[in-house]
Parts: structure tokens; C-alpha cells; sequence
């Protein structure tokens, strides 16, 4: 059985060799095919490790306390639509008699507007914050000072930059003491002038949402000067709190103490939605984790048709191969070669296509991904499981592809294979 394997190798290596053009183009199919599955799947693993890593590497005790949805009048708001959580909540939930279990409390109030200085105009996050705003998520001052309490009691009209947001609005010039020009949005609309305090060093993967371009106020200033932040009630209302529990291990305690907390202060029962949410990292990293799953699955199936395209490539060239081949097929018969020999000869020649052009298409996926990784816009990482099913998917599809041809090239009867012109 070896020996006939080899020499049925060796024969689909002859036939292939004599025929260099049309192997070629036959595996290019493959090679494309194997490729965009390995470059696919390592650009939708390293999206997902970035996004995840983002996520778990500035620790996993962080919550995030938001208006939720609500029912009013038996319509249901969507979740973050009303202004549900206040100033005043954010206080409770800081206050250790409440949730004792919460190391830091950092409430935030923003939208997004037009920021100018001289000539440089662009749109971007302001975000009223807290001095506890810069411990909770591990912000660095490069130049300058952190928004402070007395900034906070005072309303003062002063900002800390991210470093890519000085960059885009000062250039190489020291944005400290200089005023901005930050777009008051509304009806009335105007601008109010503020101070460049401070400026954040760069900050990668950070728990916020993106540090380098942030533009950060006083919250009471970001409240009640740059944008509308009262309820009906005129009570000051947060878009956020963001809470650092003490320990991993005490995360779900304090969802539970936040919980109680709101429901208790909201008017609701302790069996009731309310109109807020409680989020932990667990919960962000388990609906991160599920989209680029599917990311990644949407990405490898793109890919996969590519390589099905090629496998249908595979058949057609040994379709032709076989008609092309009738005399030399039936001579071969008439000399004594079985029914499998035929089928086996054949069937390799397939199989040898796909697994060559898969070995190309390793090194061309493997390079993309490189490529891609070193450009800087996107991290693309290369796992061996991507290796393995493109490789197996490549032999599977030279297998799958050659069985009709090769069954096709064995069912010939010899006397009718040695007539044919």
C-alpha cells in the first residue's frame, strides 16, 4: 500500500511538473484562500486581545453606575435616556456608611463639542469630573495639576488636557495658562473661555474611555456653565459614576450596596428594576468578549468562502485534467492498472495542489498579519489554531474537490479511454 501511495505521488508530481502553468493558477485559488483565512483571523484575535486586554488591564474592580431605562406610562425609555442619576447619588454612594465596600467614587457629567484655540478647531469629549476621577483611573499630570476640590467649589473655568488633545489644539507650543474656547451647545449656544491647568501624560489602555483626547472641567463648571446638567427638578445629574471597590473579591458587594442604595433612594422596592444600571468589568468583558467572537467567526467565514472558491478551482482544473488525459488513462488500464491506482493518482494530484498552495499561503497570511501588526493599526496576533484550520481546511478541500474527478478518471473503461481523440 506505501509503495503504491509513492508511486501514485510520484505520478501526480510528474503530471503537475508537465503541466507548470495551469498547477499554478489552480493553487493561486488556494493560496488567496489560506491566506485571508489566517490574515482574517489573526486581525479578529488581536482586535479582540486589545479590546479585552484594555479592558482587564487596569484591574477588574471597577463598576460603572448609569441611568437606566425606566417605565413611564407603560412605554419603556431606553437605558441612559433620562436623567435618572444626580449629583446627589454620586455623593451617597461616596459616603462609607452607604457602601462601605467602594475605595474610590468618581461621578462624570460631558457630551461631545467644539473645542477651538487660535486656528485649531475640533470636536471632541468635554467631561466634568472630580479630583477622584484621576486615582480611579490611573491618569498621570505630565504638566501642570489635576482639577482640584476649590475647582470643584468654586466652579472654576479651568481644564486638564490629554496629550493627543493638546497636540491637536496647541501644537508644540505650552498650553499651560492659555485659554480655550469651548462651544456651548443648546438654543442659546455661545462659548466659555477656559484655562489650561494641566496636561495628561499618554495614557494607553487605560479604563477610560480615551485619556489622550480628553478635555476634563470641574464638574459643577461642566454642569452649570458649558452644557444643561439639571433635571426637571433642577437637581445636578451625572451621565456616570464610576466606582473602584477595594478588592476584586468585594466587586459584587458593592453592586449589591450600590443597589440597595439607588432602589432606596429612587422610590423603588428591593424587588423592582429601577431606573438605573450597575455594571462591573466582568459584565463589560463578557459582552466585549461576545461581539468579537462573532467578529472573529464573521471574518474567519469571509475568508472560508475564498478558500471554497479555490477548492472549486481544484475540480474544475482536474475535470479538464482527466478529459485531457483519457488516452493515458486507458493505456495505463490496458497495462494493468487497477481501478485504484487510477483513483488514488488523481486524487493526489489534488490533494498535493491544496496542500502546496496552503504551505504559500501560511507564509502569505502570516506576513499580512505581520504587516498589519507592525503598520500600528490594528493588532493582529498569529495563533497556531489559525495555522492548523487553514492548513486542514486547505487539505479537506483538495480532498473534497478531487473525489469527483479522481472517481471520474478511475470509472473509465479502458477500450473506451484508448478510442477517444
Amino acid at each position: 500500500m506505501i509503495t503504491d501511495t509513492l508511486e501514485g505521488l510520484l505520478s501526480a508530481l510528474e503530471g503537475l511538473i508537465a503541466n507548470k502553468m495551469r498547477a499554478g493558477l489552480t493553487m493561486l485559488g488556494v493560496v488567496i484562500g489560506v491566506a485571508a483565512v489566517i490574515a482574517l483571523l489573526s486581525i479578529g484575535q488581536g482586535v479582540q486581545e486589545s479590546i479585552t486586554g484594555s479592558i482587564t488591564g487596569a484591574g477588574s474592580n471597577l463598576l460603572f453606575v448609569a441611568p437606566g431605562s425606566f417605565q413611564m406610562g407603560g412605554v419603556e425609555s431606553p437605558g441612559g435616556s433620562a436623567a435618572t442619576l444626580t449629583y446627589a447619588d454620586a455623593l451617597a454612594i461616596a459616603d462609607p456608611r452607604n457602601v462601605p465596600d467602594a475605595a474610590l467614587v468618581a461621578p462624570e457629567f460631558g457630551m461631545n463639542t467644539q473645542v477651538i484655540f487660535g486656528s485649531a478647531n475640533i470636536n471632541t469629549q468635554v467631561t466634568g469630573i472630580t479630583p477622584t476621577y484621576q486615582p480611579a483611573f490611573g491618569l498621570e499630570v505630565a504638566r501642570g495639576r489635576f482639577i482640584s476640590e476649590s475647582d470643584i467649589n468654586s466652579r472654576s473655568a479651568v481644564a486638564v488636557l490629554g496629550s493627543q488633545a493638546a497636540r491637536d489644539l496647541f501644537g508644540g507650543f505650552d498650553p499651560l495658562g492659555q485659554k480655550i474656547k469651548v462651544a456651548i451647545p443648546g438654543a442659546g449656544g455661545g462659548r466659555i473661555a477656559l484655562t489650561v491647568v494641566g496636561v495628561l501624560a499618554p495614557k494607553e489602555g487605560s479604563r477610560s474611555a480615551d485619556p489622550d483626547n480628553a478635555i476634563l472641567a470641574p464638574i459643577t463648571t461642566a454642569q452649570t456653565k458649558i452644557f444643561e446638567g439639571r433635571n426637571a427638578l433642577g437637581e445636578p445629574i451625572v451621565i456616570k459614576v464610576n466606582v473602584e471597590a477595594i478588592s476584586e473579591e468585594r466587586v459584587d458587594a458593592v453592586s449589591n450596596q450600590i443597589t440597595a442604595l439607588l432602589l432606596r433612594r429612587h422610590g423603588f422596592g428591593p424587588d423592582e428594576k429601577g431606573d438605573f444600571s450597575v455594571t462591573t468589568q466582568a459584565d463589560l468583558l463578557a459582552t466585549v468578549q461576545q461581539v468579537t467572537n462573532i467578529l472573529v467567526v464573521f471574518l474567519g467565514s469571509i475568508a472560508a468562502i475564498s478558500l471554497l472558491v479555490g477548492g472549486i478551482g481544484i475540480m474544475n482544473i482536474m475535470l479538464v485534467s482527466v478529459t485531457e488525459r483519457t488516452r493515458e488513462i486507458g493505456l495505463r488500464k490496458a497495462v494493468g492498472a487497477r481501478k485504484s491506482d487510477i483513483l488514488v493518482q488523481f486524487l493526489l494530484e489534488a490533494i498535493v495542489l491544496s496542500v502546496i498552495g496552503g504551505a504559500i499561503g501560511i507564509a502569505v497570511g502570516v506576513g499580512i498579519a505581520k504587516l498589519v501588526d507592525a503598520s500600528g493599526v490594528t493588532q493582529a496576533v498569529v495563533s497556531s489554531q489559525s495555522i492548523l484550520l487553514a492548513v486542514s481546511f486547505s487539505v479537506a478541500v483538495g480532498l473534497f474537490f478531487g473525489i469527483y474527478p479522481a472517481n471520474r478518471a478511475a470509472g473509465l473503461h479502458p477500450i473506451e479511454a484508448l478510442r477517444y481523440e
